[in-house]
């Protein structure tokens, strides 16, 4: 059975290969089962060639990310984040796969550090967070590198 985060994660895969499509690059979805990789885009002589991963919201600006997200990086690796307003207008958050690395390790070790709403430490859990709230990564295809 579909949830509604299942469909809204399909939603932000195609929405993210149309705006790929639309600027002028060569888009394709990889089939489902691809671990880290939703879609391959490339310039369009095909000389220059990228991976994405595509997360969706509708909570702010903060997405949901796993503890692989620390380790998986490279300088053809990148996420488009979407965030879906309560407009249903998508925005574009890109950004590079090593930063996310390194952003989510120094935010989790953080995390850690400081004592939850009780008082109490928190406990050590795979889940983590990329939050843009100042716009910082809104339309940044240039981080793409394909021109």
């Amino acid at each position: 059975m579909t949830t509604d985060s299942q469909l809204l994660g399909i939603a932000g895969v195609h929405l993210a290969c149309a705006e790929l499509t639309i600027r002028g690059y060569i888009a394709t979805l990889t089939s489902r089962n691809a671990e880290c990789i939703d879609i391959l885009v490339s310039n369009r002589d095909g000389s220059k060639t990228k991976t994405i991963q595509v997360k969706t919201t509708r909570k702010n600006k903060d997405w949901l990310l796993n503890k692989k997200a620390e380790n998986i990086f490279s300088d053809n690796f990148l996420y488009i984040f979407v965030n879906i307003n309560k407009g249903n207008k998508a925005e574009f958050h890109i950004v590079p796969s090593n930063i996310i690395s390194n952003m989510t390790k120094k935010d989790h070790q953080e995390w850690l550090k400081t004592p939850n709403k009780k008082g109490q430490p928190h406990n050590d859990n795979p889940m983590r967070h990329f939050v843009d709230k100042e716009d910082e990564y809104l339309n940044r295809w240039e981080f793409l590198g394909l021109n």
